[in-house]
């Protein structure tokens, strides 16, 4: 389930803040959300595969951490991540 560099590329471009930035939580949290999207859509088609199961719950896991981290140091960038993100719907 990893992403091709291409795709993480793209996304390190669109929430970093700094041009040589990749690895701010606003980031962390954009990878693992794609991560976290792409291992939802191999659950479907596989439902019995428990061990991707437990690692999809550890990924949201951590994102819930970032994220709360982020809430705490700036709620107008945390609002403007979620919805840019489409989290939290």
């Amino acid at each position: 389930m990893a992403l091709t560099k291409d795709i993480k590329e793209k996304i390190i471009t669109t929430f970093q803040k700094q041009k040589a930035d990749t690895g701010s939580p606003e980031v962390q949290v954009a990878l693992l959300t794609e991560k976290i999207n792409a291992l939802s859509e191999h659950l479907k088609v596989h439902k019995k595969d428990f061990h991707s199961r437990r690692g999809l719950l550890q990924m949201v896991r951590k994102r819930r951490k970032i994220l709360g981290y982020i809430k705490n140091k700036d709620e107008a960038s945390y609002l403007k991540l979620i919805k840019k993100l489409n989290i939290r719907g």
